[in-house]
């Protein structure tokens, strides 16, 4: 999980750099190799990549303000990749492609639901993305249309680049000269199988939680990260529950833009997501267990302080009950006069503590 995604800069590296003195011209250096990763080198603003391909093979890049290379034509396909696009940027691509608004708004403010929509003869397919920010799950959103001719996606918050994917893509021509709907796939399968490694990890973090617990050495601390647990769960619940019905929709005859033949892949990744489905719900079990467990050893403690007080006090009674009853101050009390009667009270009391002493102890209260 410490490995690095995409082509982001080591921030070790950058921390060496000559001339940065101080944190926050780091930050500054640190922002500044971000956005060329993010937004391209190329000065095209938001826009990450933008090229047009023919029979699965990479022809040239576009500019996404010249409406002439932006025109739809058979037997080629343009796949553009943003992050964080502007609205100026979503709705020349709206007038390109005859983008539905709706749709248009949903890639634009994002905060959706995983969901697959159909708008006339373009496809809209929204996920969850997830990576690891330090021990905690980071989720962001990716919007896709898929056209005939065009794949468009729409990156929002954390997510790895999609750099890998399309070079992927590009290194096996004969699976990419299938279309859109091989794209579609592609990219699908990068998001599920980025799932794994986040589920191994919080499957990790459970277990040495569980250890802990058990091991009796548990603290404040450790009910604070089931609770960060517990929440990384259910958002990747929320992200991968969606994924079977949507797949299986993509599967219907009545998508047109999917063709029969892509019908296996889709498949592959529905495997994927049911398989993350049963983990996800299997972990969320076991972190019930865990807290269960917390919270019977925290009881077995707390009975077992609760038995040794009342044990010092029954035998803190004794003297107690004895010097009570000498203070009294009566006239005639036989005790008073004699001569052995301190030591014969005191003896007394040590007698009787030591005798509840020994019973406590035999019977494990002490």
């Amino acid at each position: 999980m410490g490995r690095r995604q995409g082509n982001l800069p080591d921030p070790a590296c950058i921390g060496r750099l000559p001339g940065d003195d101080t944190w926050d011209k780091r930050v500054i250096r640190l922002k500044n190799l971000l956005k060329t990763t993010l937004g391209g080198a190329s000065g095209m603003g938001h826009v990450v990549d933008c090229a047009v391909y023919e029979a699965g093979r990479r022809v040239g890049s576009l500019d996404i303000n010249d409406p002439e290379q932006m025109r739809v034509e058979p037997g080629r396909v343009i796949w553009i990749g943003l992050y964080e696009p502007s609205q100026e940027e979503l709705a020349k691509l709206q007038n390109y492609f005859g983008l539905h608004e709706l749709a248009i708004e949903d890639a634009y403010r994002a905060h959706q639901r995983p969901k697959l929509e159909l708008y006339g003869e373009t496809l809209f397919v929204v996920m969850k993305t997830g990576q690891m920010d330090g021990p905690h799950v980071a989720m962001g959103e990716t919007s896709f249309f898929i056209g005939r001719g065009y794949v468009i996606t729409v990156r929002h918050g954390p997510s790895t680049p999609y750099t890998e994917v399309r070079a992927r893509c590009e290194h096996t021509p004969e699976s990419f000269k299938k279309g859109e709907d091989f794209i579609l796939y592609a990219l699908m399968d990068f998001i599920v199988d980025r799932y794994f490694p986040i589920v191994e990890s919080i499957e990790d973090d459970i277990e040495r939680l569980e250890e802990v617990v058990l091991d009796g050495k548990s603290t404040f601390d450790v009910l604070e990260e089931i609770v960060v647990l517990r929440r990384d769960l259910l958002h990747m619940r929320h992200a991968v529950a969606p994924l079977p019905e949507i797949c299986q929709r993509l599967m219907r005859y009545d998508m047109a833009l999917i063709d029969r033949n892509t019908h296996p892949y889709f498949r592959d990744v529905l495997d994927h997501a049911t398989i993350l489905l049963d983990r996800i719900e299997s972990l969320r079990e076991l972190i019930k267990t865990v807290v269960d467990t917390k919270m019977l050893t925290s009881a077995m403690k707390q009975n077992e302080v609760m038995r040794q007080l009342a044990a010092w006090a029954a035998m803190l009674a004794v003297p107690t009950a004895v010097a009570g009853i000498y203070g009294m101050n009566f006239e005639h009390m036989p005790e008073l006069t004699w001569k052995y009667g301190y030591f014969g009270v005191l003896g007394f009391i040590i007698a009787i503590c030591g005798v509840l002493f020994w019973r406590f102890k035999r019977s494990g209260w002490l």
